[in-house]
Parts: C-alpha cells; structure tokens; sequence
C-alpha cells in the first residue's frame, strides 16, 4: 500500500463526482453536519449501524452485507470515506471495509474540514442509491487483534497504546483531581474494571499523525515519530473501543506499509475488565 493507493486528495475527490465505481461514504456520530451540507453523492453511515449492540464490536458478516446493500454499497465500487475529527470513524470504517475484504477503499485526505476550507461543492441532497446485492468476505484475521492475541504478544511485539496520556498511564492529571483515568473525557460511563495499559506498550496519541489542516503528515515526519519500533516484530494498536487505534492502524499498515498490524478493537474497554491479566500503570511501558 502508500498513500498514492490508500488516500485521495480533494482535486481527485471532486474530478470523480457522479463517476459509476466510486461511492462517497461519510459516517460518524450523527449526521447533523451532514445534513446541512455533505460531498454531493455522498451516502451517510452511522458509526453506530457497523455495531452489534447485543455481542458488542463490529456487526458479523450478513449483518454487514445487509448493511452495504441497503445503503447502495456494490462489491465492485472504490469507496471513498470521510468523517470529521481528521478522519477519525472513518478510518475505522476503512478497517471493517479491509476485515471485510472489500477490494478498493480510500480515506479523503483532509477529510470534510480541508474540504470546506478549499471552498468546494456542498449539498444536502441525499443520494437515492438503488440496493445493492453485495457480498463479503469472512472476516481478515490478519488485520484484527483479540484479547489473546494481545496477552501473547507482550513483549514480543509492538504494542502501541494511542490514547491520551493520562489513559495510557491510568490516572487523571487535570487540575485539582487526582484519580484514575479509564476512558477519553473521563467519562463516566465508559469506564472499565481498572485504569492504566498494557504492559510493555508504547504510548503515542492517534492524533500526532495529522496535520493542522486534518491531512496526514509526509511519510518523512510519519516515520520519525514510530521510528522506535521495529515493523519487524508485527504490531497491536489499541485504544477504549478501537477507533483510534484504527486510525493508527491506518498509517502503520496502509501509508508506512508495514508488513503485519493489527487493530485491537476490544481496545481497553475489554482488556481493562478482564480477569487475571497484566496491568501497568505510570508514564513507563
């Protein structure tokens, strides 16, 4: 892979609007920007509508299937995906298009901020896609991490821990708190069994990879900040529910090419409530 194959600037993005073979896909949250003003042709996909509330984690097979064929989504399509916060949700899009063998799927560099701010085409047309027969793969075990892949490969492979500091480190640094820090923002209700990482991993936050504009940083920068790691060991990204650590996924696997990445979608909302497995805690692996 590299960026020439796994990204798209604006230029292309707007030169392929309307084009049969290319869906624009943007998902997130909810679809409030959306609404007022989207990429023409763009299909919208909650975040929420990928997930399996009752198993919790990425919906199975023909749950995807039943997915991409409602939305439109054909097999043969080049899907271009978008999201806001410099592609965050979609780049976990892109991971469960890749776990699901889907042969073409790109990230919009920049995303729907540099698009705006290029001053290009809007609308709040929704596109009225005709449903599709799609079909997917069994899902790519050599992209996806579980829990004990994760025991099995402390201290032999990269494990990349990409959430803020005081995640990463199991306590609360804000001003006038000291306590423990589980899930991002503190939240209340995302909160595991206990606090801190796994042992060993390597704290590095997801969003050291973008730039100002929300585009990703030149191979050159991109490689320097992971230039402790060897690609060599194979690599485990996690974060709370495997959304950053998708989006570093992204960089490690699709821009920088190293051979074997996984993305650990259980991410610390699992590993932080199993029972009887090594936790760390502090600013140290």
């Amino acid at each position: 892979m590299g960026r020439e194959t796994a990204l798209v600037t604006g230029e292309w993005a707007e030169e392929h609007l309307g084009s049969d073979g290319v869906a624009f896909v943007e998902t997130g949250n909810d679809d409030t920007a959306y609404r007022k003003g989207h990429i023409p042709g763009t299909v919208w996909i909650n975040w929420s509508e990928f997930q399996d509330e009752l198993r919790l984690g990425v919906i199975g097979r023909e749950g995807f299937e039943r997915l991409m064929r409602h939305k439109g989504i054909r097999n043969e399509d080049t899907l271009v995906l978008l999201s806001a916060d410099a592609n965050l949700l979609a780049a976990l899009a892109y991971w469960y298009f890749t776990l699901y063998g889907h042969r073409s799927v790109k990230l919009l560099d920049g995303a729907r901020r540099k698009w705006e701010l290029d001053g290009r085409p809007l609308t709040t047309k929704v596109p009225d896609r005709p449903q599709s027969t799609y079909r997917a793969t069994g899902q790519d075990a050599s992209v996806r991490a579980l829990r004990d892949d994760v025991i099995a490969g402390i201290g032999v492979r990269n494990i990349l821990d990409v959430r803020a500091p005081e995640e990463y480190a199991g306590l609360a640094f804000a001003p006038g708190f000291a306590g423990e820090a589980f899930a991002p923002g503190h939240n209340p209700h995302e909160v595991a069994q206990r606090s801190g990482h796994v042992p060993g991993a390597v704290s590095l936050p997801w969003e050291a990879v973008v730039a100002e504009d929300g585009t990703f940083r030149s191979d050159e920068e991109l490689a320097a900040l992971y230039s402790g790691l060897d690609p060599v060991r194979g690599t485990i990204t996690y974060c709370w529910v495997g959304a950053r650590s998708a989006h570093s996924w992204f960089v490690l696997r699709e821009l920088l090419g190293w051979p074997d990445v996984r993305n650990y979608d259980g991410s610390w909302a699992e590993y932080g409530s199993l029972i009887g497995v090594p936790v760390a805690r502090g600013t140290d692996g």
